[in-house]
């Protein structure tokens, strides 16, 4: 066995890999896209041309939209719907954190879809966007989740903006092969999609909305004991208080993800140290090991933790030591 490799923290990892705990919001988003993808099905078996519509899924950073849209894309491929020619529909995702341009837009949507173009390429807009329409089409690729989307309108001029929601307009409505698009991003991408009203109208909005307490007490004593019950080992009392659940939740900035990344860590900690029980210090440990604060100023041991952790900076100590 290598020295790199940490039994407990490898089989905690592999044991939770793929799996969701199943919010709320996580049906409205598999509903919202199969209503999208019944009439593009439709459209497709009908002939003719059709402008097809998309999502927008937007959310603080950590509310777990990357997991949440991943997850769906999953099991719409594992599907393998059967398009029209006989294929199987598929979606591909396209991550737009570190894209500058239109042209490594262009250049990162076709490699989505399995198509790479040399950086030495020399090919016009238009010329890039045929590519990737035509292998979508040959790929049964029907649509492209764009996450990150925010990244590539950040510290642009309006023009460059508007020539990347002019693509992404041209592959909704193209004529050969419309694509259904997925944007994810912070609520700031919402406004960049505004500034082309067209596109904006095609697109279907969902919103990731932070944890709010005291509604959501009852899912917060799930995900913990449901994390807890996956890994073999017990949940001790102390944690299924409401004192917990409120540290757990201003820990985690009021954010799902971020709840369940702890969660998940708290419970590799129980693996790591080989006891059966669940506990308060397993957060404790976890949380000191991530930010490197001393054990007496975490969330789940400060009296004033809710001064002290704010739900803009996540992980982060708002005073001194």
């Amino acid at each position: 066995m290598s020295e790199f490799i940490i039994e407990a923290y490898r089989d905690a990892a592999a044991n939770t890999a793929g799996r969701i705990y199943p919010l709320l919001r996580a049906a409205k988003l598999k509903s919202d896209f199969a209503r999208v993808f019944s009439a593009h099905l439709g459209h497709l078996i009908g002939g003719g041309r059709f402008e097809t519509k998309g999502l927008l899924v937007t959310g603080p950073s950590g509310t777990g939209k990357t997991t949440e849209i991943g997850a769906l894309i999953r099991q719409f491929n594992s599907d393998k719907i059967a398009l029209p020619d006989g294929s199987g529909a598929r979606f591909a995702e396209c991550v737009l954190k570190g894209i500058g341009t239109w042209k490594d837009l262009g250049k990162a949507t076709a490699a989505a879809i399995g198509y790479p173009v040399s950086s030495k390429a020399r090919l016009t807009q238009s010329e890039i966007w045929d590519i990737v329409v035509r292998e979508a089409k040959l790929a049964g690729i029907i649509g492209i989740h764009f996450d990150e989307a925010q990244h590539i309108f950040r510290e642009k001029s309006d023009a460059d903006r508007f020539a990347v929601l002019d693509s992404f307009k041209t592959l909704m409505k193209s004529h050969g092969w419309p694509l259904m698009l997925i944007f994810s991003g912070v609520p700031d991408l919402n406004d960049y999609i505004q500034m082309e009203p067209q596109l904006h109208r095609m697109l279907h909005r969902v919103r990731f909305n932070d944890i709010n307490l005291p509604d959501d007490y009852r899912t917060v004593h799930e995900i913990i004991g449901s994390y807890a019950l996956r890994a073999g080992v017990e949940v001790d009392p102390d944690l299924m208080i409401k004192d917990f659940f409120d540290r757990l939740v201003a820990a985690s900035a009021y954010r799902w993800g971020l709840l369940i990344e702890i969660t998940e860590g708290a419970v590799a900690e129980t693996q790591f140290t080989g006891t059966e029980t669940l506990v308060r210090n397993n957060f404790t440990d976890w949380w000191v090991g991530k930010t490197n604060v001393s054990r007496v100023a975490t969330p789940f041991t400060h009296s004033d933790y809710k001064t002290m952790y704010r739900k803009d900076h996540p992980f982060m100590k708002d005073l001194d030591d």
